[in-house]
């Protein structure tokens, strides 16, 4: 188990807005960070970050937290192996206490496949570095592709060896079970027999955008017609190959930084490429493109220029993947590299200078390339020609937001042009397969990506202040939430906000257990440490249901909505002073239900009363009660009253 203390050094290092920026594009709008959302399909940006809080929420699919639980969400991880994430990205060393076999029997049962995919992937880089067999078998078939020490130790780059099952034998010597092994697909059973699957093979594991190894592609060195020249891993649980990008780890910050990403074919033209000055690149795999994949690259850059070589067979078949990137808003541009030429000889032979200047050169866009290559083929074929006039109107009208409809115009005359076919006709043709699209979306129960977008979270926020009736429990949270974000500030008449609610909110007024646990937190830390807590003390809480109610209640309430005075009359104070206005609503709703509370016993007791003289004075204590109340609702007005309206 991790210590305590390490936990709080990790709680204390990791940083938010650098951590989710690993994994998608941040753009900075006020005092947050905005992206689209990493955990759902998305063309406008409804996730936020914010680094003053700690926290991240997203208003399109609820999801919300810290920097622990974006790691446990975004890469499928523990608690504690979230920590160990967030301690190996910082350097920090872990102490560790005592634990007991069962606990390491659990741990390793949870981590078993990517414990043995690091493990499986530093031996065959180790091999291939520092062993004989690695030295004058797999390192010179990577010197031969022209790679420097420094990019096969960046790639992990291995060699698995050829005789004697090597690498089974050292796996099952540091207590690595065959089954799991088995399973991990770095060996296999024959008639109970158990050999190495990858022998006489260079390896190039393939990592997620955080580094952690998936699984391994190997290519064989020696002539073998009964044997593939390339094997992957066998899909389970980490390896999911429509969900693989090789290279996006080494590539993601060059990505992210020049908005723009390359997508190639193989591992050595994305290496060749790296080698060369080209950091922005990933590959498929030889897969045609897949949503999974376009959605890993979307949260980087909506641009992407795809390199292929002369084959026709494989540019057709990628070809069907476009039309996914297309629909996905993506700005998608094709290059055709010189006939003979793959991008790994292409930069080899030319250098990056020639690279940049012919991929500016020869650039071009889906439907123009697409018509160029079907031009080719048809010739004068009817029957070609009228299937590949519905293969680019489908394609034009997977162009589907607002603001692309004047491309889809200009790609409608120009098909219509080059296609020598009526315009109109065309037209007819694309909107036939946007209904069809439209209709089937209806089917499956989707919301159809041409109505409303995402609302902001100044919308989402607006309309429960406006028109939402207010539960108590969320006037309980408004104090919450002013108590903690702004407990330590000056407040006239009192010490600090957090002196002023502690002297005016009775806490038996709470009627929800978590607010309660809540409050009493705040002022036991606050009287244990002579401190203010922070958020992050809050949203660190291990109760995960009551970290995400905090997360959504830090997040979503950064500003008060502007119309309220124009709509209300009720005047907000501007600026840094704002949160004594918040101060005051927040505390308006308790000193209410105190009020109610006081006049309810005074109207029980009246009833039943009959001495005159404690009559009139219960009378004129209402009176008092009533004129309390009523300047309480003059202040603070429509939202006081919305809370009371039902009483």
């Amino acid at each position: 188990m991790i210590a305590q203390h390490s936990i709080q050094e990790v709680l204390n290092r990791a940083d938010v807005i650098e951590i989710v920026g690993q994994f998608v594009r941040l753009k900075k709008r006020g005092a947050n960070h905005i992206a689209n959302c990493p955990f759902h399909s998305e063309k406008t940006p409804s996730f936020y970050v914010s680094g003053a809080k700690g926290i991240y929420k997203c208003f399109g699919c609820g999801k919300g937290g810290n920097v622990v639980t974006f790691i446990q969400e975004h890469e499928k991880l523990t608690y504690p192996e979230a920590i160990r994430w967030l301690a190996d990205y910082y350097k920090i060393a872990l102490e560790e206490t005592e634990r007991t076999p069962e606990q390491i029997v659990q741990q390793q049962s949870e981590e078993s496949l990517r414990i043995l995919n690091e493990f499986a992937a530093r031996y065959f880089h180790e091999t291939l570095l520092s062993t004989e067999e690695g030295k004058a078998v797999g390192l010179p078939y990577f010197k031969q592709r022209g790679f420097r020490k420094d990019i096969i130790e960046k790639f992990l780059l291995g060699y698995n060896p050829e005789h004697h099952n090597e690498f089974l034998q050292h796996a099952t010597q540091n207590g690595y079970q065959k089954d799991l092994l088995e399973k991990a697909g770095l060996v296999k059973n024959r008639s109970g027999i158990y050999h190495d699957v990858y022998r006489g093979r260079v390896i190039f594991p393939i990592q997620s955008m955080t580094g952690r190894v998936l699984g391994f592609g190997a290519r064989i060195l020696r002539s073998n017609e009964k044997a593939p020249k390339y094997i992957n891993t066998p899909e389970n649980e980490l390896y999911i190959k429509s969900r693989v990008l090789y290279g996006i780890y080494q590539s993601r910050q060059a990505i992210g930084k020049l908005d723009e990403c390359f997508l190639v074919e193989g591992y050595t033209d994305v290496i060749s490429l790296h080698q060369g000055g080209v950091e922005n690149v990933v590959a498929s795999s030889g897969t045609s493109l897949t949503e999974d994949q376009l959605r890993v690259v979307g949260h980087l850059t909506k641009n992407l220029t795809i390199l292929y070589d002369g084959d026709a067979a494989g540019v057709k078949a990628a070809l069907r993947g476009l039309d996914m990137a297309l629909a996905q808003s993506f700005n998608v541009k094709l290059v055709l590299l010189p006939e003979g030429e793959d991008p790994d000889s292409f930069i080899q032979n030319s250098g990056v200078a020639k690279f940049h200047e012919y991929v500016k050169e020869k650039k071009q866009d889906v439907i123009s390339f697409r018509l160029e290559v079907g031009m080719k083929e048809v010739g004068s074929d009817p029957v070609a020609k009228s299937k590949l006039v519905n293969e680019i109107a489908e394609s034009i009208s997977k162009i589907n937001k607002a603001e692309d409809f004047a491309l889809q115009d200009h790609y409608v005359r120009e098909a219509s042009r080059k296609l020598a076919v009526d315009e109109s006709g065309l037209i007819n043709l694309v909107n036939k397969f946007i209904r069809e699209r439209v209709e089937q979306d209806r089917r499956h129960g989707r919301r159809d990506t041409l109505e409303t977008e995402v609302p902001t979270p100044e919308q989402i926020v607006e309309q429960p202040e406006i028109t939402a009736a207010t539960t108590e429990e969320q006037q309980e949270w408004e104090l919450i939430r002013v108590l903690i974000e702004h407990g330590e500030k000056l407040y006239e008449g009192y010490q600090n906000v957090a002196d002023l609610v502690h002297q005016r909110v009775d806490p038996d007024l709470f009627e929800s257990v978590a607010t309660r646990k809540v409050y009493d937190s705040y002022f036991n830390y606050l009287n244990d440490y002579q401190a203010f807590p922070q958020i992050s003390f809050f949203t660190n809480f291990a109760d995960t249901a009551l970290q995400h109610t905090l997360t959504s209640l830090f997040q979503i309430r950064n500003e008060i909505s502007p119309n309220w005075s124009e709509n209300y009359g009720i005047e907000t104070l501007s600026g840094d002073l704002n949160y004594m206005n918040e101060a005051d609503s927040a505390l308006s709703y308790f000193e209410l239900k105190k009020i109610m509370k006081m006049q309810d016993e005074l109207v029980k007791r009246f009833n039943s009363e009959t001495d005159l003289h404690k009559i009139t004075v219960m009378q004129q204590k209402i009176i008092e009660l009533k004129k309390a109340e009523a300047e309480i609702i003059r202040k603070h007005g429509t939202v006081v009253l919305k809370i009371w309206g039902k009483r």
